[in-house]
């Protein structure tokens, strides 16, 4: 036999009835036992017309007089065994056939309660990743059970999110990755049906094909990146997020824009390869994404890492689609980039406990700013 959650229910509330209704028919025998009790003290009464012995008396004399008041307190205390053997039996059989409903009332009111978990079990058994939008919608009053079911929904609503992010993630690598290949192709399609091909010629295609290779492995490590920020940080240490972005500035060089940074010791906890990437990737848009004679303001200071850029004017309703992956905001912001630096730097920000927040500027460019959770002195 299974033992089901509906059936161990029954039994409990069954249980609790019988062990309930056992204690108070042990509390009414005892009441009733001590309310009938026979008394020590006996009253006779003489013939009628006569007047009663003056005062309580002990046990009645010998005689026949005796004799009927023995015979009388025996058949008292033997007519009151009867009465408390009979509320014991009565009070059994009553009790069994009670006991007996609760179990049929507690196995239905068990599966009146667990009608919407089977419901939600259900629902799990048959969503797959092909149905993750539906959803169960508990009704019924507010209860734990309608908790677990506003849960399961959320928890529905996450993994589809994850699985259309995946799948269009999964698509824009496709395209991406089809242009590199279908350019070395097409060099080296070229190089090998030119009849008059020199080493010259051949040199040129071969570096041309060793350009695109290096396209391919930019974007591989950017995914490889992505991918690492995404699945978060198992083991965390303590490391000078000011002196991961002193690196980083110090590191690039401004040519075409003015750098100005204000950098202080800022101790956080996490990965310094990862935070590092993440640093790299916002000085390296800002840079990238500029105008010419246009500066860059990087600030770091209690975990707070600030970086603002002159540019392009950016739409205030397009920021957001920004941090997508492979998504370029048309020409201005169309280079040599491979549209994942905002991603990764979110995705970063999100394995550290960080939040990102971006708001384009009234006269062009961006602030981003990424706040980690502080981590005290060292």
């Amino acid at each position: 036999m299974r033992w089901t959650v509906r059936l161990r229910l029954t039994l409990l509330y069954g249980g609790l009835f019988l062990v309930c209704g056992v204690g108070l028919l042990a509390v009414t025998y005892f009441l009733l036992r001590r309310a009938v009790k026979p008394s020590d003290v006996w009253f006779l009464q003489l013939l009628p017309g006569s007047p009663p012995a003056p005062g309580p008396l002990g046990p009645p004399a010998a005689g026949e007089a005796g004799q009927v008041a023995e015979q009388a307190r025996r058949a008292l205390a033997a007519q009151r065994e009867e009465v408390l053997h009979q509320l014991v039996v009565q009070s059994a059989i009553a009790l069994a056939i009670t006991v007996v409903l609760a179990l049929v009332l507690g196995w239905w009111v068990a599966g009146r309660i667990l009608r919407r978990l089977q419901t939600i079990t259900t629902a799990a058994r048959d969503i797959s990743a092909t149905s993750l939008h539906r959803r169960l919608a508990l009704a019924g009053p507010a209860d734990e059970l309608k908790e677990l079911g506003d849960t399961f929904d959320e928890l529905l609503g996450r993994l589809e999110a994850s699985f259309r992010a995946q799948r269009q993630f999964v698509a824009n690598v496709s395209h991406e990755l089809r242009t590199p290949l279908a350019r070395q192709r097409a060099i080296g399609q070229v190089a090998l049906d030119d009849p008059d091909a020199t080493v010259t010629s051949l040199r040129e295609a071969h570096e041309r094909v060793l350009a695109a290779g290096v396209e391919q492995e930019r974007l591989m490590e950017a995914m490889v990146t992505l991918a690492r920020g995404q699945v978060g940080i198992d083991v965390r240490h303590p490391f000078d997020l000011g002196e991961v972005t002193r690196d980083v500035v110090h590191a690039h060089p401004s040519g075409r824009v003015t750098v100005h940074a204000g950098i202080e010791p800022s101790p956080v906890s996490g990965h310094r390869a990862l935070a590092e990437r993440l640093v790299d990737n916002l000085v390296d848009n800002a840079i990238r994404y500029n105008v010419a004679g246009g500066t860059v303001e990087v600030s770091c200071r209690d975990g707070v890492l600030t970086v603002a850029n002159t540019g392009p004017v950016v739409p205030a309703d397009a920021v957001e689609r920004l941090f997508q992956p492979f998504h370029r905001l048309g020409p201005a912001r169309t280079g040599k980039g491979l549209g994942l630096g905002l991603s990764i730097v979110r995705a970063v920000a999100t394995a550290h406990g960080a939040s990102v927040d971006a708001a384009a500027r009234p006269d062009g460019g961006l602030a981003i700013i990424v706040a980690f959770p502080h981590a005290g002195p060292r």
